[in-house]
């Protein structure tokens, strides 16, 4: 049977920034969705330090909120690596939209925390399936952002409550996937390796042509060619 019926498990977080490495956990939410509908895994963190103003507007999550109702950072980052290894260990591909952020703040952070990292615990994180890097191979010409909701939009896809939430964003980003399946057939083609293998090199050819198109309007620029680090 095609990849295409599933399962899939979908992945989002919420966070203090927009640099893995440089950023900390918020939120996080896992959405396993099989033939019996969708099981929703949803953490909030007290990340330790201050969630700067620019990111709770994005969330909504306040510091003292996290401060008073977040579980233990080491552990809260424990129970998600849990889920996400035991998903790809049994075949089953992580869905997340912009995979390279949350999948790499992930890494960062179980390191800091001496915590086993995904690729510790996997060796390479596979399979793993990001509508945003799959839209960028599939429609190259695609005027304007590439946003979740940019998307959502271009494919017909709706949501029932505000963006920005990442139970929210986990279950629009698994619809957008069926929706892309749909507008792109070829994609049963290819078996969840090749597939991980196919954005692997998709994320290569756009971060070259982005870098060349940053060049050639006067700004610096080093793109990284890897999808996922």
């Amino acid at each position: 049977m095609s990849w295409i019926a599933g399962p899939f498990v979908g992945f989002d977080t919420e966070t203090t920034g927009v640099i893995p490495g440089r950023s900390r956990l918020v939120t996080a939410s896992i959405i396993f969705r099989g033939e019996d509908g969708d099981e929703v895994s949803n953490w909030l963190t007290d990340p330790g330090v201050e969630i700067p103003e620019a990111a709770q507007k994005v969330h909504g999550i306040s510091t003292a909120y996290a401060r008073e109702h977040g579980r233990p950072y080491p552990q809260v980052l424990e129970e998600v690596a849990q889920v996400l290894t035991r998903a790809l260990g049994n075949g089953i591909p992580v869905v997340a939209f912009n995979a390279g952020f949350d999948l790499g703040l992930m890494e960062a952070e179980l390191a800091r925390m001496q915590l086993p990292t995904l690729t510790q615990r996997l060796g390479e994180i596979r399979p793993v399936i990001d509508p945003l890097v799959l839209d960028r191979a599939l429609v190259p010409r695609r005027r304007g952002k590439r946003t979740l909701a940019d998307l959502m939009e271009a494919y017909g896809v709706s949501a029932d409550e505000s963006l920005h939430d990442a139970e929210v964003d986990t279950r629009a980003t698994l619809d957008l996937l069926e929706q892309m399946i749909r507008k792109h057939p070829r994609l049963a083609m290819y078996s969840l390796d090749s597939l991980h293998e196919y954005q692997k090199q998709a994320h290569a050819v756009w971060a070259a042509d982005f870098e060349a198109f940053l060049h050639s309007k006067g700004r610096e620029a080093n793109i990284n060619r890897t999808w996922l680090i």
